[in-house]
């Protein structure tokens, strides 16, 4: 399955990259397996996408949660939580 990968904020800045084109394994099935799969890339990656960090996550510019399945071209975007005040 091939995804395309967006990075915004504080993560793209970490990673030093905002976009990427991917292909994943199929056991890759969800936003929490996609994220556990970039976590297993080693640093920066894990500790950037690490299991305590708090994260947001869109799936073709909609708001998902870890367990959304994801679709073979869909958009895939990470970013921190908004804060303000």
């Amino acid at each position: 399955m091939k995804l395309e990968l967006r990075f915004f904020a504080s993560l793209r800045e970490a990673l030093c990259i905002s976009q990427e084109s991917i292909t994943i394994p199929a056991t890759v099935k969800t936003i929490a397996d996609l994220r556990t799969h970039l976590i297993e890339r080693g640093n920066p990656w894990s500790e950037v996408l690490a299991d305590g960090k708090v994260l947001r996550c869109a799936l073709n510019q909609h708001m998902v949660d870890a367990n959304t399945a994801l679709q073979d071209g869909a958009e895939v975007a990470f970013f921190p939580p908004v804060t303000g005040g």
